[in-house]
């Protein structure tokens, strides 16, 4: 058999909370930051706290259809879908993994979830991957002017929108992304084990990974050291303030000396 998955990131966060109360259909598995339903003729949807929807055997009148039904617990949601695709041939000879179709020899309800797992992991890289890359070339640009001028040209107070977009984008990263890790029905079935590593290495998910954590050290360094040279920049100010201040006293006693005589 043939399916299709297909992964889009529609949001940047879908509340599952408020979805799970206005979807009433059976749950398969849940976590606290996913929810997976196996539903009637043998479809599946994945669905993400950080904004990715996965449907596997959806046709694309229902994925409309649902996408539209999902609208309204998505937080910013997004015009321009990313999307990740990928094809599942099940009861092979054996497994294999290439670059936009898979080859599995079971094709039970678990081994589903981890390649729609992995599809949704893709496609949240892709996402994280792009923001990263605004960040470097705005980082770029700020570089471009220091070596050009021999000054910062931001604001304090844009510098700590800058600093606090990067550090949003790296928590967000950090709290949901899990490419390192194996999920917990990995560890007894060796293979579920090699199904999730199959589709991983597909994907190359840890590659993927390490270069936008490398993009955000670049761009994290470069911070720092603007926040260094706002922070001499405004001690320097002070000196020059407290400078001009014990001046206009000295000139003020000079005068009132004068004038006492």
């Amino acid at each position: 058999m043939t399916l299709h998955a297909v992964a889009y990131q529609v949001a940047d966060s879908i509340d599952l909370k408020a979805f799970k109360a206005g979807f009433p259909s059976e749950i398969y598995y849940e976590e606290p930051d996913e929810v997976f339903y196996e539903l009637p003729d043998s479809r599946f949807i994945y669905i993400f706290k950080y904004g990715v929807v996965c449907f596997l055997n959806y046709d694309e009148l229902r994925i409309a259809e649902f996408l539209q039904f999902i609208t309204p617990f998505c937080r910013n949601r997004f015009e321009l879908k990313l999307s990740e695709e990928l094809q599942i041939e099940t009861g092979t000879n054996e497994n294999k993994f290439g670059y936009n179709k898979i080859e599995l020899q079971n094709g039970k309800t678990n081994a589903l979830r981890l390649v729609m797992l992995n599809v949704s992991q893709s496609v949240a890289l892709d996402y994280y991957s792009e923001q990263t890359n605004k960040l470097l070339v705005e980082t770029h640009y700020h570089t471009q002017k220091l070596e050009q001028k021999g000054r910062l040209d931001i604001s304090g107070r844009n510098l700590a929108k800058f600093i606090g977009k990067t550090l949003n984008l790296k928590n967000k990263i950090a709290e949901n992304l899990y490419i390192f890790d194996s999920p917990d029905v990995t560890w007894e079935d060796e293979y579920l084990n090699k199904v999730d590593m199959g589709v991983k290495n597909t994907f190359d998910l840890q590659v993927r990974f390490r270069n936008v954590e490398e993009g955000l050290v670049i761009v994290k360094e470069n911070l720092e050291l603007f926040k260094d040279i706002m922070q001499h920049r405004k001690s320097t100010a002070l000196e020059w303030i407290v400078i001009i201040l014990i001046l206009v006293e000295v000139i003020n006693l000079a005068v009132e000396k004068i004038f006492s005589h």
